[in-house]
């Protein structure tokens, strides 16, 4: 039964990688030296790649700066309410981001607050700031559930430790918790990144896909595709695969170097 057991579960997993290696080798195969060169130096893509890294490293940065305290304050404080809110903070992850960039035009476009904040604050519909609300809101969950499950695993006791050495709790966060934490919460930045850099159906909906405007390196795959550019659209796929490769990497020796288990994050 065991050998059974052993011979179903490699099965399985032998499978689910083929699958992967066959979607990796159908991008890598039809990527030419040549096409690859075009690309990368291509004033469209190199727009598109800027823009990726400005605008997701932006959504990144704010997301880090509303999510650790978000899950700090999830796992240290008990508050009515406190379920549905951990429940509301998947949302994003769960809906298709079609929907959600569709929600956040309705948002932004249609009520109260969302017009005035576009008439009179900032413009965020069609324009690069809207690729930025949108990454932010797709990204930041990451953010909370890592750290939410790095804080779980650091013991209250540190804290009080440092609050009855004459540290104030504000500054027992900084000193002592964000230390401890640094590691996993790096790695849920950097997965939040990669999830910006990725983000295509809600910056299409919020932002839209004006070409050397809101061309995002999935904006520029979507274009190429649509104007019949299959070649450049695989080279850009290809360099997005380069950089999920080096995320996922980055991420595990993050962790490592930690001490951490890469799986519960």
């Amino acid at each position: 039964m065991r050998d059974l057991l052993k011979f179903f579960s490699l099965s399985a997993l032998s499978i689910f990688i083929i699958l992967i290696l066959f979607i990796v080798l159908a991008i890598v195969g039809k990527v030419s030296i040549g096409t690859l060169q075009e690309a990368i130096f291509s004033k469209e893509i190199q727009f598109a790649v800027k823009l990726s890294l400005m605008t997701a490293s932006i959504a990144t940065l704010l997301g880090a700066i509303v999510g650790v305290p978000s899950a700090y304050a999830l796992t240290r404080y008990n508050f009515k309410g406190k379920e549905l809110i951990d429940s509301l903070i998947d949302l994003p992850v769960i809906l298709p981001p079609l929907i959600s960039g569709f929600a956040l035009l309705v948002f932004f476009g249609n009520t109260l607050i969302g017009r005035t904040i576009t008439e009179n604050i900032i413009n965020v519909i069609f324009s690069p700031t809207g690729i930025i609300v949108a990454q932010f809101f797709v990204a930041t969950p990451f953010i909370i559930k890592t750290s939410k499950a790095v804080f779980e695993g650091i013991d209250e006791k540190y804290e009080y430790v440092a609050q009855s050495l004459g540290m104030t709790k504000l500054k027992s966060f900084f000193k002592v918790i964000i230390p401890m934490a640094k590691n996993g919460i790096l790695a849920g930045m950097i997965l939040a990144w990669a999830r910006s850099m990725g983000e295509f159906g809600a910056t299409l909906m919020l932002a839209g896909a004006t070409k050397m405007k809101t061309e995002t390196l999935p904006i520029a795959v979507f274009l190429n595709i649509s104007i019949g550019k299959l070649e450049l659209a695989l080279s850009v796929a290809f360099i997005f695969l380069v950089v999920a490769v080096l995320t996922i990497f980055s991420i595990k020796t993050i962790v490592k170097i930690g001490g951490g288990d890469y799986d519960k994050y």
